[in-house]
């Protein structure tokens, strides 16, 4: 299978980049590309990951249509035959990794959620017991289920920078209250009825991290993608074992090997080993049969 590290087409050009994604403008709309480029401490790998762009969009699709009773989403449609003509002769690029999504102006917070202590929450907790400002109950360990879900955002950091965990008052004054209020509420709704879904399937899904944006009527909706292995830690509830790093669906397991290198989280990136890009491959491929139940396209 190919690997599509970038799209490099002679008469369609992305106007803007991002770490994984590519944005097409289609009319009033746009044709948003995941590719198979992999970012690990906000730096893009040197390889791509095989089938990634099309199981970040499949599983995007599928949280999509389950949450959008909780609010609404940018996605138009999946289907090529409803995007502009300019991209329907490129079918074999664009199929099943692409979707036509409405335009917005996008909110600049990460909206996290964490329902278990991991990763940068788990390194916060340590120092202060607290993450983004919220004090936790003393005596926590790593990986342990939290009293409840908690609403931790971060910022939203360019191509190379690292996003920043942020207190609410600090989200509020960048974004406005209202907004933090209701982008609040609504990664918490989702989160928690994903992550009663998952749990059925086999699948802890211990934070994830959202985005929305504002229409040009004013409307909040949900954007780019939702509840992947690139924007969540999923870990098998099999294998659950709190006071250590859990066994993972996610690119966790590239950010292990690599720490396992001593690499020092900046570019330049090193070359993944072949069995790490497959492994990694494999994992994200399980993720998507275990929530959906399907076999990848």
């Amino acid at each position: 299978m190919k690997v599509y590290k970038k799209i490099e087409l002679s008469d369609l050009k992305p106007f803007k980049s991002g770490k994984v994604r590519e944005l097409f403008e289609a009319g009033k709309n746009y044709v948003m590309v995941a590719t198979d480029r992999l970012s690990a401490f906000d730096v893009i790998m040197n390889q791509g990951i095989p089938n990634k762009g099309i199981i970040l969009t499949q599983i995007s699709l599928f949280w999509f249509e389950y949450t959008k009773d909780i609010v609404k989403n940018h996605l138009i449609s999946s289907r090529i035959e409803d995007f502009p003509d300019a991209f329907k002769k490129y079918k074999e690029v664009f199929e099943n990794r692409s979707m036509l999504v409405q335009r917005t102006s996008v909110i600049p917070i990460e909206c996290i959620v964490r329902g278990y202590i991991s990763g940068s929450g788990w390194n916060d907790y340590k120092s202060t017991g607290e993450i983004s400002g919220i004090k936790l109950p003393r005596g926590l360990k790593e990986s342990d289920k939290l009293p409840e879900p908690i609403f931790t955002p971060s910022t939203k950091a360019e191509i190379g920078d690292h996003d920043e965990n942020i207190s609410l008052q600090k989200a509020t004054e960048i974004a406005g209250k209202e907004t933090v209020e209701k982008i609040k509420e609504y990664s918490l709704k989702i989160y928690k009825k994903c992550s009663d879904f998952a749990l059925e399937k086999g699948i802890i899904i211990a934070d994830t991290k959202m985005e929305f944006g504002i229409t040009g009527s004013g409307e909040i909706i949900l954007i780019d993608e939702v509840l992947t292995p690139d924007s969540s830690r999923f870990w098998s509830l099999e294998n659950y074992s709190p006071g250590v790093a859990q066994n993972s669906f996610d690119k966790q397991f590239v950010r292990d090997y690599l720490l396992k290198t001593g690499f020092n989280k900046k570019p330049p990136a090193p070359d993944l080993p072949n069995d790490i890009i497959l492994k990694t491959s494999e994992k994200y491929i399980q993720a998507y049969s275990y929530l959906t139940g399907k076999k990848l396209l």
